[in-house]
C-alpha cells in the first residue's frame, strides 16, 4: 500500500481543528504520513525578535493540533512545518507542492487563503496544487428543539471554487412514537382445527 502524504494547514481558527478532527476519523489511514502545515505571514519591515515570537507562537499552535492527533490515533506518523509566508497562499501552494502531497485538508472561513488563491489562480487550485483540496467547514448550531431534518446551505460564493467542501452537520432525528400493533385473539378462525381425542377405554 502505498503512503499518502496529507497537509492540514494549521490556523488559530476552531474550523482548522474540526478539519483536523474529520480528516483522522475519515480520511488519513494507517501508514500514512500527516503533515500539520502552520504559514505565519511576516509584515516588512520586521524586527527578527517579532519574527521569531510570530515563528514561537506558530510552534505551540502545531503542537496543539499534534496533541489532537495524539489523542485519537497513538500511532500517527506526524511532521510539523512552521514557516513565514503571505496571506495570499502562495507559500502553502509551494509547500504542498514539494512535500508531495496527495491531499490538502483545510478549515473553511470568512478570512480563508482559499478565496484570495482562487482568484489568484482563476479558480484552478487543484491543478495548481496537483493534489485533492478539501475544504471543511465548520457546522452551524442546530435550533433548539428543531424537529426536521435540514441540511445546512453552502457558503455563499463557495460553489463555484475548485476545491470540495464538506459540511459537518447533525441530522435532528424527529421523535417518531413506536407504532401499536393491535393484538388480534384470532386472526383466522379457519385456520385453527380442532382435533376430538377419544378416550381410552381402561383395560378390565
Amino acid at each position: 500500500m502505498d503512503v499518502r502524504k496529507i497537509v492540514v494547514v494549521v490556523e488559530d481558527e476552531e474550523v482548522s481543528r474540526t478539519a483536523l478532527q474529520w480528516s483522522l476519523r475519515n480520511l488519513l489511514r494507517y501508514g500514512d504520513l500527516l503533515t500539520l502545515l502552520h504559514v505565519f505571514s511576516a509584515t516588512k519591515p520586521m524586527s527578527k525578535m517579532k519574527a521569531r515570537m510570530l515563528r514561537l507562537q506558530g510552534y505551540q499552535l502545531a503542537l496543539s493540533f499534534k496533541e489532537i492527533c495524539n489523542s485519537n490515533f497513538f500511532n500517527t506518523n506526524i511532521e510539523m512545518i512552521v514557516t513565514e509566508g503571505d496571506q495570499e497562499g502562495r507559500k502553502i501552494v509551494a509547500m504542498v507542492r514539494e512535500i508531495g502531497a496527495s491531499a490538502l485538508v483545510v478549515g473553511l472561513h470568512h478570512q480563508s487563503f482559499l478565496y484570495k488563491l482562487a482568484l489568484a489562480l482563476d479558480d484552478n487550485i487543484a491543478n495548481s496544487l496537483s493534489c485533492r483540496v478539501l475544504a471543511i467547514k465548520q457546522p452551524e448550531l442546530p435550533p433548539p428543539r428543531s424537529k426536521t431534518r435540514e441540511m445546512l446551505p453552502p457558503l455563499d460564493g463557495s460553489t463555484t471554487l475548485d476545491f470540495s467542501q464538506i459540511e459537518i452537520s447533525g441530522l435532528q432525528v424527529p421523535d417518531i412514537p413506536t407504532p401499536k400493533i393491535p393484538y388480534r385473539i384470532c386472526p383466522n378462525p379457519s385456520a385453527i382445527i380442532w382435533r376430538s381425542r377419544r378416550s381410552r377405554k381402561k383395560r378390565s
